[in-house]
């Protein structure tokens, strides 16, 4: 899992170079949602507040992420993403699927279905710990 970890976060860096695998995840999420609050990226994925507050700077900084008032709520700041966050998401995830297509293409059909049942079940229990 160690090799596995380290081989992501090196193939995040290739993929782009201000994009690092934390910050991927990060702007991935908030496509997903649609944007949220810092203090909810930290309960999600269970890390402290600065560390939060520092990657988000960062992602600011690099033009990818801007914070918008909650329209329910004006006091409240939600991240999302800059146009130039979706296009750099959209670049890098293509690139993902590209390289994961090449590294899996030897493979047969039987072994991608047990790869995916093992991930699925793997990432199933992630929520239980």
């Amino acid at each position: 899992m160690t090799a596995f970890a380290r081989r992501a976060r090196a193939t995040a860096a290739r993929m782009h170079p201000e994009l690092s695998l934390v910050s991927y995840t990060l702007l991935g999420h908030l496509e997903d949602r649609g944007g949220c609050r810092a203090t909810d990226l930290a309960a999600y994925y269970t890390l402290d507040k600065s560390t939060i507050s520092r990657q988000v700077a960062a992602l600011e900084r690099a033009g990818l992420v801007e914070r918008r008032p909650d329209p329910a709520d004006q006091r409240v700041q939600v991240l999302h993403l800059t146009g130039r966050g979706t296009g750099v998401l959209a670049q890098v995830t293509d690139s993902r699927r590209v390289a994961f297509r090449e590294r899996l293409a030897g493979w047969s059909g039987p072994d991608l279905e047990r790869f995916a049942e093992y991930l699925s079940r793997y990432n199933a229990g992630v929520g239980e710990e």
